[in-house]
């Protein structure tokens, strides 16, 4: 037999095999539609016990929309203090676990070797894990993981280092450990401070946050490239069915962010993306008095009043919950005990998030240690929490002897309720949860119909295989499935499966620009969206045949199609796209979106040209203060506003502009930073304290004040003309924190602006 006919038959049979079991594996969630409303009114608890509850007592905790229930997965002793999951092709499912987190108010050992990742199977099939192995142990406190194939990527806290790992022989453990990313120096900050994520979005990027990179796998090792806009976020991220990117800042007070634009455009954001007075507020039915922010932050009913701490947010994408509830946007509240969700608007171009219930969370628990630091779409279609469930859910730098929080922590006990941890599943009425891929054992052929299964999980999953394996066997094929033929499916796919096979052709290097033009006229605005954005590659080469198709798409009917057109045509440097450019915004004189779009682009490229203002600057304070702006984007910014402008919220001082008032201060904002701030600035009172930051380096403070005082400080008063005086009299070198650190070698707490005015005089 000819190879090529051999080579077609194994197609064919692995492509039937398949089919058969999608369509075993395929229920519909539009048969069972969505109750409305809840069974019983909102109450408070006002005397909830603080004592840990058993997974059966904490199952009895919840108040859920009619229909919905919470199943318990995993819990203690299988599993103690999770904070993040991840699933293989099989569906094995890997838990990282920080069990050196917070263990007593001060953080004790909180940064020794002791943390794991367990694996745990379900066995029977009945959603319950009823095995487990420890796969890895002696971790610092891990915090991102990744199935990638057979392996488990894993980044710890304070390392940006990333490794493989995996089980050779079967046991459960892994036995094999490789570098895949290797910087070799610590991660500064705050352990809340540092990235999250390692989400392998749909354009074959993978994306975390704080930090000013993304990722791509190849050949086994991960490679960066820089985000010329910097990076936002804290603890969470996300992506829909379409690639767009959510964020969040707990420590912002902020539940969505950075979902405007990808961020390789650079950050777009709005001050009404979603509105602060309706979706701010949160509605606990439990009375929370262990608040970071103290009584300013809770009701007359004694509940939290505002989002303090959104984290762990998703896109409900499965397909075994009701269909009103795809493509929500799921996020926690740890401490609050609740679990909101939003719609998703897409008005123009521009996306806001709108709370699904009027004074109601979707989740809600009585159980004071009920804490969900993480949620997830599963490989059964079914929505996860991860739930810490222990009493302190706040970092040691918020739990000193002078804070508000510590007396109530240890007033109720909270710091006795550790080692603990629960994972649910969320089920609905009438609906079973999906059956378990086999992906790892499947052949290239036979991953291709998952590409247009109906959860998203297998569609991201199977992608990714896909791209990994680099198999170009089964590029004819996923060319056919993107032009939206029956082909090997033996159906016509719906648009995402489409979607989905377009960017596995992206993964896989064999895009051609026939199909892109093909797709830019495509029915579903989503496909000529992603046609336009795949079409990057040509458009950075000055392809006119592109631009011409891009010039054609200006009156696309969709705002989100003549968004990425705007955004793609940035990557080329012909004419024509400027042009191109110049008429689209033209054409949409009062669109919000695409003026925010402009003005985005505008901006990266005054940071491509940032050179000129530090021209002047000797190599080491140039880079000292390009280190301190990337560290203030990446942290400071939560609070400050990434231009040091401020946030909605106003969370903290403004110092944008404060040149005159800052340049004397210089000793005083050491102290800021070594020891933290508390109590009115200036005569304004504002909603948290600056936290100490004396746990890191002199260099690392000298550099973040550097830029603040030479770079924000001095903004909108024109270019300074540097001299050597004039920078002795700005840049803060790491000798004169050493000084300060001396100086101030006996301070416990965190310093007043009167006594900082009063040092000053």
């Amino acid at each position: 037999m000819k190879k090529s006919h051999w080579l077609a038959v194994c197609l064919a049979v692995g492509f039937l095999l398949v089919t058969c079991t999608r369509s075993i594996n395929t229920q519909s969630n539009t048969a069972v539609p969505e109750e409305s409303g809840f069974a019983s009114p909102r109450t408070v608890d006002y005397n909830p016990s603080p004592l840990p509850l058993t997974p059966e007592q904490s199952l009895k905790s919840f108040r859920l929309p009619k229909g919905y229930h919470l199943e318990l997965v995993a819990s203690e002793p299988m599993i103690t203090e999770p904070v993040a999951l991840a699933w293989d092709g099989n569906a094995r499912l890997y838990v990282a676990q920080m069990e050196t987190y917070m263990q007593d108010v001060e953080g004790t050992d909180e940064h020794e070797p002791r943390s794991r990742i367990m694996l745990l199977e379900d066995t029977n099939n009945d959603g319950k894990m009823d095995k487990s192995s420890v796969f890895i142990d002696k971790l610092l406190l891990p915090r991102m993981i990744l199935c990638v194939g057979k392996e488990l990527l894993v980044n710890e806290t304070d390392t940006y280092d990333m490794y493989a790992y995996q089980d050779t022989d079967g046991d459960g453990k892994a036995d094999k450990k490789r570098h895949v990313y290797k910087i070799g120096r610590k991660a500064p900050g705050n352990m809340e401070h540092q990235r999250s994520g390692l989400d392998w979005n749909l354009d074959n990027w993978i994306y975390e946050t704080v930090d000013p990179v993304r990722f791509r796998y190849r050949n086994g090792m991960i490679q960066a490239d820089s985000l010329v806009g910097g990076n936002i976020g804290q603890w969470g991220l996300t992506h829909d069915n379409y690639g767009r990117l959510y964020f969040s800042q707990g420590g912002g007070e902020n539940a969505g962010i950075g979902f405007q634009i990808n961020p390789a455009y650079g950050q777009l954001n709005f001050r009404d993306a979603y509105d602060e007075e309706t979706f701010g507020p949160v509605w606990p039915i439990i009375k929370t008095p262990d608040i970071q922010g103290g009584v300013k932050r809770l009701r007359p009913d004694s509940t939290l009043n505002h989002f303090t701490a959104g984290n762990g947010q998703s896109i409900f994408r499965g397909d075994r919950l009701p269909k009103t509830l795809v493509g929500d946007y799921i996020i926690s509240e740890p401490v609050a005990r609740i679990i909101r969700r939003a719609k998703v608007i897409n008005v123009n171009g521009k996306t806001t998030l709108v709370n699904a219930y009027e004074q109601e969370e979707f989740i809600s628990s009585t159980d004071m240690n009920f804490r969900v630091v993480n949620t997830y779409t599963g490989p059964d279609g079914c929505l996860y929490l991860v739930d810490m469930n222990r009493g302190i859910i706040q970092e040691a730098t918020w739990t000193k002897a002078d804070s508000y929080l510590r007396p109530q922590i240890q007033r109720l006990g909270l710091d006795n309720n550790k080692q603990r941890g629960r994972i649910y599943r969320l089920v609905y009425d009438g609906l079973t949860p999906g059956l378990k891929p086999r992906m790892l054992d499947e052949t290239t052929a036979q991953l291709l119909p998952h590409l247009d299964h109906p959860n998203g999980w297998w569609r991201d999953n199977a992608q990714k295989e896909l791209v990994i394996r680099g198999d170009k066997s089964v590029v004819p094929a996923l060319r056919q499935i993107a032009l939206g033929e029956k082909g090997p499916l033996r159906q016509k796919p719906s648009a995402l499966g489409q979607l989905h096979a377009l960017w596995t052709l992206e993964g896989l290097d064999a895009l051609d620009k026939e199909l892109l033009l093909t797709l830019m006229q495509a029915e579903d605005a989503q496909l000529r969206r992603a046609a336009v954005w795949n079409s990057e590659i040509f458009l950075k080469k000055n392809d006119e045949q592109v631009l011409t198709a891009l010039a054609s798409l200006k009156a696309d009917p969709s705002y989100d199609v003549r968004t990425q057109v705007l955004l793609s045509l940035s990557r080329s440097t012909s004419p024509s796209a400027k042009t191109i450019a110049q008429d689209l915004l033209a054409m949409n004189p009062g669109n919000e979106m695409l003026a925010g779009v402009q003005a985005t682009l505008q901006k990266n490229e005054d940071i491509r040209t940032y050179g000129a203002k530090l021209g002047a600057l000797d190599p080491a304070s140039r880079k000292m203060i390009l280190e301190g702006a990337n560290t203030f984007k990446s942290l400071c910014a939560t609070c400050h506003g990434p231009d040091g402008k401020g946030t909605p919220t106003n969370l903290a001082p403004i110092l944008s502009g404060n040149f005159r008032r800052m340049t004397p201060k210089k000793d005083e904002e050491i102290r800021i930073l070594l020891h933290g701030l508390s109590g009115p600035v200036d005569g304004t009172t504002y909603p948290d304290m600056m936290p100490p930051m004396g746990g890191n380096s002199d260099e690392w403070i000298a550099s973040i004040l550097s830029y603040i005082r030479y770079d924000l400080a001095f903004a909108g008063n024109g270019t300074p003309r540097v001299n050597a005086q004039f920078l002795e009299r700005v840049l803060v070198k790491p000798e004169d924190v050493k000084r300060v650190r001396q100086q101030t070698a006996g301070r416990t707490s965190v310093w007043t602006w009167e006594e900082l005015d009063k040092l000053a005089k």
